[in-house]
């Protein structure tokens, strides 16, 4: 299926190459990311306390929460490379005119078909400013920053990665327009308005400059460029993100708004370390999770077989996959407290969502169980997923699949 030469000048294998690399990447993030969204509905702690909380988490439970880190980033960085790809066949007006269409599409899709997905409440008690929102209006950004050279792009990208931690003591109390603009802008907090909760879980700043890096990183993926130098790049790069980090997070220096402590042990320890601010994303958090997407990239140049095969599948359809896995997990924590734990089935979609249900007590599963169920849930939207890659790959003309 894939060329073992990389640097081949053969267009054809080249494009099969990379974008098979890329979509291993981007399949592996929405694996992991199911992980998380089902810890969320099915695991009897996540009603009660942070993973993070050293005071109060183990060492599996924090890793299966701070695992799922990556995934919000690299979704970012890799929709920007698809970008650059997609304009290959597209002139700049073209590629601007499809960008803000594809954005205002996903605005749309997280404040109706995803908010639904997560509350099972026509009344839309709640409105989350997550994943979804903040990849629309990127997009939206970026289709001005097109036009601009690649070194204005990745210029205005680092600044704003490098810088916006300058920002983390400026709040803005209240509900007004103005605090709620900040907060969209870099603040994660909740509103509420006329009864209804709004939650900005995802600030603009800094994601909005991951996907124009993920785009000018296409450039690296262009039929011309070597792939020996691409995959050295992709290493050094890799390797800088990590280095920079740990120059900067050792002595506390700078790129997270909370340092890290000395705990009981150096275990825990250690975990203080890597536990760095997600939302908004801190410049170390950046650093780890695009520096680990790099290194990832660039090791798995040459990588295939069975397991890439099947983690590209859902790579190549990430917002199917992606719409699809919230309404199973959720139908499935319905089912799991009405008819397994005696919940009043109500509570999950008739009343306030579920995180802030009151009748919770005795709710949940196990880690194990929630892994288990994890593993259920990918293997079950593997056919679905593989069935719709193939229909896009053999309808090509149809048009609207470019926005699902």
């Amino acid at each position: 299926m894939l060329n073992p030469d990389p640097s081949s000048d053969s267009m054809d294998t080249t494009i099969k190459y990379r974008i098979t690399s890329i979509d291993f990447l981007r399949g592996a993030i929405m694996i992991i990311m199911a992980l998380d969204h089902v810890r969320d509905y099915l695991y009897a702690g996540s009603f009660y306390y942070d993973p993070l909380d050293l005071t109060q988490t183990s060492g599996t439970l924090f890793f299966t929460r701070w695992i799922t880190h990556f995934c919000a980033p690299i979704f970012m960085l890799l929709a920007g490379t698809s970008a650059w790809l997609t304009g290959k066949r597209k002139t700049k007006q073209q590629l601007a005119g499809f960008l803000v269409k594809r954005g205002l599409w996903l605005i749309f899709l997280e404040l109706i078909v995803v908010n639904f997905g997560w509350n099972f409440n026509i009344r839309f008690p709640m409105f989350f400013f997550v994943t979804i929102w903040a990849l629309g209006l990127s997009m939206i950004l970026l289709a001005g920053l097109i036009y601009l050279p690649r070194k204005y792009i990745v210029a205005i990208c680092v600044i704003i990665i490098a810088g916006h931690n300058l920002l983390d003591n400026v709040h803005m109390d209240g509900s007004s327009i103005k605090s709620f603009g900040w907060s969209l802008l870099h603040d994660q907090r909740f509103f509420t308005y006329y009864g209804k909760m709004l939650l900005v879980g995802y600030p603009i700043i800094p994601l909005m400059a991951i996907m124009p890096l993920g785009y000018c990183l296409g450039s690296w993926y262009g039929k011309d460029y070597p792939g020996v130098k691409r995959q050295k790049n992709l290493l050094l790069l890799g390797l800088a993100c990590i280095a920079v980090f740990l120059v900067l997070r050792l002595p506390n220096l700078y790129g997270d708004p909370v340092p890290w402590t000395t705990q009981e042990n150096a275990f825990y320890t250690f975990l203080s370390f890597i536990k760095i601010n997600k939302y908004p994303p801190s410049l170390s958090y950046l650093l780890v999770t695009l520096g680990a997407a790099f290194l990832f990239l660039g090791l798995t140049e040459k990588s295939k077989g069975w397991v890439v095969r099947i983690v590209s599948v859902y790579g190549r359809v990430p917002m199917f996959y992606y719409l699809i896995h919230i309404y199973l997990i959720h139908l499935i924590a319905l089912v799991a407290s009405a008819f397994i734990r005696g919940q009043d089935w109500q509570v999950w979609i008739l009343q306030k969502p579920i995180w802030f249900s009151p009748n919770l007590k005795g709710y949940g599963f196990s880690l194990a169980t929630a892994y288990l169920i994890w593993i259920a849930v990918v293997a079950a939207l593997y056919p679905f997923c593989k069935r719709y890659d193939r229909y896009k790959q053999s309808h090509k003309e149809k048009w609207w699949l470019s926005y699902l």
